[in-house]
């Protein structure tokens, strides 16, 4: 069965990722187009680097041609984001990514963007995949050759995208910094983008692992502290000023900063925000998920702006932002944007007002992050994944989200929310999260806490209570 989580629809490849099933997908949103009157307005389609990524996007061409939508497709790996903004810049009424972002690399997947270049909300994806399971392969409507049918325009060219981001930035102060950054885009598509961006403003650019391997090097796709060792060690060894990682996709960042240290997405979202209120003179409040540190809530206080928490999946972020018209949103697991770039998170720009900030403030990294905690203080994150099978996560289910049953933990509770799995709020401003991802089969367990040692200790007691890991 066809199931959208919070960052699109994703299945190993040959067992839930099939051509019928992308048909499926596909076949429903042109039935929804129909159904909305917004069928000559069109969709773009995109791909990446994944293994059937880009015949995938192929069988979505035909299926969106067949039913007379036009279509443009972007015929090269590209970065997701790059899709969200060429919908926009379009006007086009929907787009679609074959992309399973950071997953393991057995996996592939659709993601689905409306209007703007948002992420689709749930109640959208939810219809269409109740649509598409009710579809049988008679009443997919597809033609073949579509790379010559006058429906679909093919688009190879990246510069729209990057100028957009260049025209954001600071070139002329970037380019008398003489930045050395090391570029690693784990084998995914960020390459021509962040390249052409920091070279043209005069940085000197070393990358790594940027051949095409739809095996990742064997590794998890994903910009954390434990997939960066090469992307360390490259910083170190030519004593750059930091090293900017992308996912598979380019829509979540990893950073490694001048002393080789990881710089987590919180900590870099601390910095972005407190750079474009402080020395950009922006206004306005911040918007993060439920798993998302609360030092970018003292950011805000300190600046007499709110700091908005949402349920985790960017579709709320995005919204959140429009509503409250934020500077700044993002998510402990590398997502950002801010205020006038697209509605979604998109790795290469927040890479590259990174290296603005750097380059503007005349410090290095490690110091600018010093800064921060002499401004805001300190505040420590253990996050922890564990996998289960389906009678497990049955039994999960019911003792946590039915019952309630939770440890009794060594910090005073100020209150507990339920609103989006389980997050217990702390007196002392820490905070634990307990939630089924919406894109891997594991159990999430974040915490934050004033320091290292007691979030591992109240994460550990959670991971004892329920029998993780074991």
């Amino acid at each position: 069965m066809i199931h959208f989580g919070t960052g699109g629809w994703r299945e190993i490849i040959g067992d839930g990722f099939t051509r019928a099933n992308v048909r499926r997908v596909v076949q429903a949103l042109c039935t929804r187009m129909r159904a909305e009157g917004v069928v000559e307005r069109g969709v773009v389609v995109g791909y990446d680097r994944r293994f059937l990524s880009k015949e995938a996007a192929e069988w979505a061409v035909e299926v969106f041609v067949g039913n007379g939508v036009p279509v443009t497709l972007i015929d090269r790996p590209a970065p997701t984001p790059m899709f969200m903004w060429t919908v926009r810049d379009k006007g086009c009424a929907y787009g679609l990514a074959v992309t399973a972002s950071h997953n393991p690399a057995l996996y592939n997947g659709l993601k689905i963007f409306t209007e703007g270049g948002r992420d689709a909300e749930v109640e959208i994806t939810n219809e269409l995949a109740d649509a598409a399971n009710q579809l049988a392969d008679e009443d997919i409507m597809a033609v073949e050759d579509v790379r010559a049918n006058p429906l679909t325009t093919l688009q190879t060219s990246m510069n729209w995208y990057i100028d957009s981001i260049m025209d954001q930035l600071d070139l002329e102060a970037i380019r008398h910094r003489h930045l050395n950054i090391v570029l690693d885009p784990m084998f995914g598509v960020s390459q021509t983008c962040l390249q052409t961006i920091l070279m043209t403003a005069r940085c000197q650019v070393d990358v790594i692992n940027a051949r095409h391997d739809a095996l990742f090097g064997g590794r998890l796709p994903s910009p954390n502290a434990h997939t960066l060792d090469s992307l360390r060690q490259a910083v170190m060894e030519s004593g750059a000023d930091l090293g900017i990682a992308t996912d598979g996709d380019a829509d979540r960042l990893g950073i490694i900063d001048d002393l080789g240290n990881f710089l987590h997405p919180n900590q870099i979202l601390v910095l972005l925000y407190h750079y474009l209120i402080s020395s950009k003179g922006w206004k306005g409040p911040a918007v993060r998920n439920m798993s998302t540190t609360h030092m970018l809530d003292r950011v805000a206080e300190a600046h007499g702006q709110v700091c908005y928490e949402v349920p985790v999946g960017f579709k709320w972020i995005s919204a959140k932002m429009a509503e409250t018209d934020a500077v700044i949103g993002g998510e402990s697991s590398g997502g950002l944007t801010v205020r006038g770039h697209i509605p979604g998170k998109d790795g290469v720009q927040a890479g590259s007002l990174l290296v603005e900030m750097v380059a503007r403030s005349g410090k290095k990294l490690s110091e600018l992050w010093g800064e921060m905690v002499q401004l805001y203080g300190q505040a420590e994150m253990v996050e922890d994944a564990y996998s289960f099978n389906a009678s497990r996560r049955q039994a999960l289910t019911q003792k946590i989200f039915v019952e309630h049953d939770l440890p009794e933990f060594p910090a005073d509770v100020e209150r507990i929310g339920w609103d989006d799995g389980c997050k217990v709020y702390f007196a002392n401003g820490g905070w634990a999260t307990i939630r089924f991802s919406g894109t891997e089969p594991v159990l999430r367990v974040f915490c934050e806490m004033p320091t290292l040692e007691a979030a591992a200790e109240i994460s550990a007691l959670i991971a004892t209570h329920y029998g993780l890991g074991a």
